[in-house]
Parts: C-alpha cells; sequence; structure tokens
C-alpha cells in the first residue's frame, strides 16, 4: 500500500509552526520550499538514471538491473562476458542510486518535521552548508561516519 507524501503528512500531524516555507535554522533562514525542490529535482534525475539501467519490480518495491539486449545471433563468450560484466556494473549502480532515492524520499517526507535539518545521532541542527550541498542530510559533520 502506498501513501502520498501529503497523506503521509496529515498522517503524522501538522505543526503550524513549520507549515511556513521558511523557518530559522542556526540564525539562518532555511528555504524549506527550496530544499524541497531540489530534492524532488533530484529525486526525478535519479529515477530517470535508474530506469536506464533497470526497472522496479512491482512485487518486492526494488529496482533491478535488466540485462543488454542481443542485437544479432548467438553471442561468443568474449560477448557474454561483457554482457555479464556490464549487467553486474548496472546492478551496483543502481544499488548505489536506490539508496540515494531513499534518503531524498525519507527526507521529502520528513520535510516538515521538527526533527528535519537535526542530526539523527546528537540531534543538534546540521550545518547549513551541509544542508545546502546534500539536502537529504540526516547527520551533521561530526557524526557523517555514523550514517
Amino acid at each position: 500500500m502506498s501513501i502520498s507524501l501529503d497523506d503521509y503528512i496529515l498522517k503524522l500531524g501538522f505543526f503550524p509552526c513549520l507549515a511556513k516555507t521558511t523557518c530559522y535554522h542556526l540564525g539562518v533562514m532555511l528555504n524549506k520550499k527550496k530544499i524541497k525542490e531540489q530534492l524532488e529535482q533530484e529525486r526525478d534525475i535519479l529515477i530517470e538514471q535508474m530506469q536506464d539501467m533497470g526497472k522496479l519490480n512491482p512485487e518486492n518495491g526494488e529496482w533491478e538491473a535488466t540485462p543488454q539486449e542481443i542485437d544479432g545471433p548467438e553471442s561468443d563468450h568474449n560477448d557474454m562476458a561483457d554482457r555479464f560484466e556490464d549487467f553486474e556494473a548496472k546492478s551496483s549502480m543502481i544499488k548505489s542510486l536506490e539508496s540515494r532515492l531513499q534518503n531524498i524520499l525519507q527526507a521529502l517526507s520528513e520535510i516538515n518535521k521538527v526533527s528535519f535539518g537535526k542530526c539523527e545521532v546528537c540531534k543538534k541542527d546540521i550545518e547549513m552548508a551541509r544542508m545546502k550541498v546534500n539536502p537529504a542530510a540526516r547527520t551533521c559533520k561530526k557524526h557523517l561516519e555514523n550514517n
């Protein structure tokens, strides 16, 4: 069962002070609307890249690499090895992209929570420079290794 982002936010409860498109983060204005746009843009790019390498399995919700199509007659061992190598590279890349996509989706679902922009480890504000570079960041620079 999938739930829309808006329904998810409503289900969790909405904090009126967070409904604003801007809030103050470490004394600096954090533009949530801009962050949301950045996250949505990156989400769309990731999905497009993943569609070029594979497909989403509707049964388990995971992305799977698709093998390169054969254009001619029966392949020799070298062609088969090249196809296998290409498939393995796609599989590895999809795993990396899928992990990043999950972080983006989590950030989008939590953007209106009090905890957004706070380190999951120490609960302090994540550095503004880090949030600008990676709006899906879940830890501060000090706890980056833990994520």
